[in-house]
């Protein structure tokens, strides 16, 4: 692809590189674009802020951030981060009200979003700023630390001496640094592989070697039930994102050079994935991909098995409802870092009574060979242990205590407490369905002692007797399974659609016509569901799709 070369005297033809003048990566840093007064494009976190034109250090607009009872944020994350590479980090800001106060409050972060100690005194400094009728620029020259792939550029405001409602102004952030063109990676990867693993495929590979290394590389695959063998290529100059919606015709994804591995996760059960893996340099309009000559290739048939229960926790309680027996507190969505999870405590200027349930959606183990449950937890201060319950029997929405509950507490691992977290295991839960299931999780506190616990990515993988291909035949092919927002389908007749939650509950009912067919479902909740098809000759078929 695009070769960046020049002639040395006897004319041999040698790869170079060209730095470029400085390039702020900072998206809409001098707050000149607003999606509305109080949403400027291109920021992850906007807590109080509004539209500023008055106070302005340059242009039309800057941000005005004003404080409240607790910490406020300001906050984008920088992609493109490029370790031992030195950056300048500008922004400008006012305080000149003696109710408010600010600082920044910056991170490096690896490719995981990990936080990385590095320059912690000048990234989050331990003093404030102070009144001053004059704009104050912050800028530090410092140099992206070995595993640094991103920079969370954050500011803070606080009140002051117990008052709210003062407000501080920020503009013109920047973090800038020497842009370089590379030339295109020398070599592909080796030995790139793909094995079966859980609900997904593992891939592998060598990293490339040779004179020009690559920056990453674009992993894109295709199912070949919608699908050939055959890839559109990446092209230069046009970055390929990543994408797991197979509805699009392929998944995508961008892995650092050095990592060597990646997990596509929740892929449809028994069927057949093609791989390739493309090395590139640079990024943006710059981006080089390497696609020349044969590049590394495989396919593999994913496992026959599906996400009964698949809950992280992300944004709220996701598909997991709650039950108060006793007390005022309540199983709620928190957040710590990067990690987001279900938490419980009965403590509230003291120790309370308590009892309160977290409970999955019914679950339907018909034609399933296993249900292998885990979860992970973290606990802190004394009291009563979390318990693991299942039922056959509960109601979905009464209750738990007028139900039958088996208690597997005992078959688990539990955190060792500080905040832990801790790895369960897995245990089979099939022998406790008939065939339907619900898991719950059961919080107790005394009076006398009351833990805090945290529970995330609650799992249950079933193992279909029957794999997913076979239960839909050749007259219907359902994908992409888990879907994102839409469940695409094509019918050899007209046929009546009707698809239903776990909970036997309607959601859509409606006769299709043949051909291909674009179900939209963002409003469906997270969760495991039936789609039934009923011929105009009388046959049926039906199937399972994970939200």
């Amino acid at each position: 692809m695009k070769k960046i070369i020049f002639t040395i005297l006897s004319m041999a033809f040698v790869a170079f590189i060209i730095p470029l003048q400085a390039q702020n990566l900072v998206v809409n840093g001098d707050l000149e674009v607003w999606n509305s007064d109080t949403e400027p494009v291109g920021w992850d976190k906007a807590e109080s802020i509004t539209k500023e034109s008055t106070n302005v250090h340059g242009g039309s607009f800057a941000a005005r951030h004003t404080s409240g009872d607790g910490t406020l944020d300001f906050q984008q994350d920088i992609e493109g981060i490029v370790p031992g590479t030195t950056y300048t980090i500008d922004y400008y800001y006012l305080d000149n009200d003696p109710a408010a106060r600010t600082r920044i409050w910056s991170y490096w972060m690896d490719e995981s979003n990990t936080y990385l100690d590095d320059d912690a005194e000048v990234l989050r400094p331990g003093t404030y700023s102070e009144d001053n009728a004059d704009w104050m620029h912050y800028s530090q020259v410092l140099t992206a630390p070995a595993s640094a792939t991103k920079f969370r550029f954050e500011v803070r405001v606080y009140k002051q001496d117990g008052n709210l409602g003062g407000s501080v102004f920020y503009d013109d952030f920047s973090i800038s640094g020497d842009l370089i063109i590379k030339p295109e990676p020398t070599n592909y990867p080796s030995n790139f592989a793909a094995e079966p693993q859980d609900i997904g495929v593992s891939l592998s590979w060598t990293d490339a070697t040779g004179e020009q290394l690559p920056d990453a590389y674009l992993i894109l695959g295709e199912a070949l039930v919608t699908k050939g063998l055959n890839f559109d290529l990446p092209v230069d100059g046009t970055p390929v994102a990543n994408n797991l919606d197979i509805s699009l015709g392929y998944i995508a994804w961008n892995v650092p050079f050095g990592q060597e591995t990646h997990v596509f996760s929740s892929l449809e059960a028994n069927t057949t994935y093609h791989f390739a893996i493309f090395p590139y340099t640079n990024l943006g309009e710059n981006i080089d991909y390497k696609t020349d000559g044969a590049y590394p290739e495989t396919s593999i048939t994913t496992s026959n098995m599906v996400a009964l229960l698949n809950e992280p926790f992300d944004q709220d309680l996701g598909v997991m409802s709650t039950y108060n027996v006793v007390g005022d507190q309540e199983w709620s969505h928190s957040t710590f870092g990067n990690d987001q999870f279900a938490r419980m405590s009965g403590y509230s200027g003291g120790a309370l009574l308590n009892e309160d349930w977290l409970i999955s959606p019914q679950m339907d183990l018909t034609n399933m060979q296993s249900a292998n449950l885990s979860f992970r937890t973290a606990y802190n201060f004394d009291g009563d242990p979390l318990r693991l319950m299942v039922s056959s029997d509960y109601d979905g929405q009464g209750n738990p205590n007028d139900f039958s509950w088996t208690d597997l507490t005992d078959q688990f691992d539990w955190s060792p407490g500080g905040y832990e977290w801790a790895e369960s295991g897995i245990l089979d839960v099939l022998a406790y369905a008939n065939p339907k299931l619900y898991v719950a999780f059961k919080y107790t506190s005394t009076t006398a002692a009351a833990s805090t616990w945290e529970v995330d990515w609650v799992r249950v993988i079933g193992e279909g007797t029957v794999g997913l291909s076979e239960l839909i035949a050749d007259a219907v092919k359902l994908y992409p399974n888990p879907i994102v927002d839409q469940i695409c389908f094509n019918l050899d007749s007209e046929a009546n659609v009707k698809i239903m939650d776990i909970s036997g509950k309607v959601v859509f009912n409606n006769n299709l016509m043949a051909g291909e067919n674009r179900l939209e479902a963002t409003n469906l909740k997270q969760g495991v569901y039936v789609i039934s098809f009923v011929f105009e000759n009388g046959t049926t078929t039906h199937t399972r799709f994970v939200k």
